[in-house]
């Protein structure tokens, strides 16, 4: 949703603190602000020489950080003309007659756009709160009921953003209740006293022909583990990408073109493959497809495993290959494990492994538990895939049994229901804005909306749109609390183990 903000001819200041200038960065560039007239984008949290002849436009968090430093902005004395505040999302009373009482006379606009996830593609959002991760599963963390509530406010904004009341609905899991809490959350704030004043026609109207669907990151702990090869996931896998940054020395003191840049990258991954990769992936599928290439079914995972373990692989590809093994068998015994991390020599380390306990995985069974606990799932035998890339991620045949209405209840509990007739056959919503766009007149359904906490990985990323290409009649929406890459996930991992967090906050995210 676009607010267009007409302050005749003055030229004007835009404010913006560190989560706005990534959210603002992530859907326009700098000429199209010099076309709405602004000429400079200052940090909010920066010092700035005052400028009273010009207006400034707020875009800000509403967090006490940021409305203290916009009081700073204009008490004792004002550093500019007039002030145009836009807030993310809901400003807290106790913060918005803070601004009343010190700046009331030179406010001239204060509104909510309610947009406090980020776009990062397409069909992909995330709430940028990696540190969700550890909030919510680490098992000494003090803050997790906080960043679950923090989760739900921004997936109200999403829903509110993309003109949606949906039902909400939930993986049920056995040892996990982050999906159940987080559906229970969103859903009560979606009916809310706030929401309902700032979108009464959603509750005059009832729910829109859409569904929100919550799952936790242990509900497919395999795709975000493999060596995934399309260009997008290769390149954040095997390529050191910094803040979304690849850094490379040019070839020639020309400045290089976009494509070349393409292709630079290109070979980089492909020397990566080369060199270490395209060995690993054939066992990396074998374990995780439970088959080889010509369908035969791998009766012992241990021989498909064996021969990582003896290649001078690194530790962390030797990590993910017994992380397959283990996730293949939905657990092994406490002495099998034992002789792995020996072999794999990460003894002070094997917290890499033991944490996925935490999220609900199986890492640790008794032998007659063994193979009882795999998931069914939908028959692609006669699709056609790549020797390397046999794999799908589990989210996609949840995206189509939804689209296809084929979610068993017991194991997908309805927080709340959307319309009965919802099968993504098409209905939509009277609240859809149809305007002459290409995006819109390509999607012409319901909406699919999927939020997997605890981090979102590309493949999974990449269904959303396969899913949306084959059905058409529904546009499928993921997203989660950060975007993860193997390395980042391990990482994330191991570190469930440290000492308690501190409360980590929406104030804290945006100056992160």
């Amino acid at each position: 949703r676009t607010t267009t903000v007409c302050l005749r001819s003055d030229l004007v200041i835009l404010i913006l603190d560190p989560f706005t200038t990534k959210l603002l960065s992530s859907c326009c560039k700098m000429s199209d602000l010099m076309s709405e007239k602004i000429t400079i984008v200052e940090d909010l949290y920066k010092s700035r020489e005052p400028v009273l002849e010009m207006k400034a436009i707020y875009f800000m968090s509403p967090t006490a950080k940021c409305v203290d430093a916009f009081i700073a902005d204009f008490k004792p004395k004002p550093k500019y003309k007039a002030a145009y505040v836009y807030f993310t999302d809901y400003c807290p009373d106790d913060l918005f007659n803070n601004m009343k009482l010190y700046c009331a006379k030179y406010i001239r606009v204060c509104k909510e756009i309610n947009m406090s996830f980020m776009p990062q593609e397409a069909q992909v959002f995330t709430c940028d709160n990696p540190g969700a991760f550890r909030s919510i599963y680490s098992p000494k963390s003090s803050d997790k009921q906080k960043t679950l509530e923090t989760l739900a406010d921004q997936l109200v904004t999403l829903c509110a953003t993309l003109d949606e009341y949906p039902g909400v609905r939930y993986k049920k899991e056995n040892n996990t209740e982050n999906a159940k809490i987080l559906a229970e959350l969103v859903d009560s704030k979606l009916e809310g006293h706030i929401f309902m004043c700032m979108f009464p026609l959603f509750h005059l109207q009832g729910k829109t022909q859409a569904q929100l669907l919550i799952v936790e990151r242990g509900f497919d702990p395999v795709s975000p583990i493999l060596h995934e090869l399309t260009y997008q996931a290769m390149a954040y896998d095997l390529i050191d990408i910094q803040n979304d940054t690849y850094k490379y020395k040019s070839k020639d003191d020309l400045k290089d073109g976009c494509k070349t840049i393409h292709l630079q990258l290109a070979e980089d991954c492909m020397q990566q493959f080369s060199n270490n990769v395209e060995k690993l992936c054939k066992a990396e599928q074998d374990l995780a497809v439970g088959s080889d290439v010509d369908g035969v079914k791998v009766k012992d995972p241990m021989r498909t495993l064996l021969p990582v373990l003896l290649h001078p692989y690194s530790t962390h590809d030797k990590i993910r290959a017994v992380l397959l093994y283990i996730f293949s068998l939905n657990g092994t015994t406490d002495e099998n494990l034992s002789k792995l991390i020996q072999y794999v020599k990460i003894e002070e380390e094997r917290e890499f492994i033991l944490n996925w306990k935490e999220l609900g995985v199986p890492i640790i069974t008794a032998p007659s538990s063994i193979f009882s606990r795999k998931q069914s799932r939908r028959d692609r035998s006669q699709e056609q895939t790549y020797n390397l890339s046999r794999w799908t991620p589990v989210i996609k045949d949840v995206m189509e049994d939804a689209v296809e209405n084929k979610l068993d209840t017991r194991e997908w509990p309805h927080q709340s229901e959307c319309p009965a007739a919802w099968n993504g056959s098409g209905a939509v919503s009277a609240r859809q804005k149809h305007k002459a766009s290409a995006q819109d007149e390509r999607r012409t359904g319901s909406r699919l909306i999927i939020f997997i906490i605890g981090g979102i990985s590309y493949s999974e990323m990449r269904s959303a749109y396969e899913v949306t290409q084959a059905v058409k009649s529904c546009e499928v929406i993921i997203g989660s609390s950060h975007i993860l890459t193997p390395t980042s996930l391990l990482d994330d991992i191991k570190g469930l183990s440290k000492g308690p967090m501190e409360p980590f906050t929406l104030e804290e995210r945006s100056n992160a």
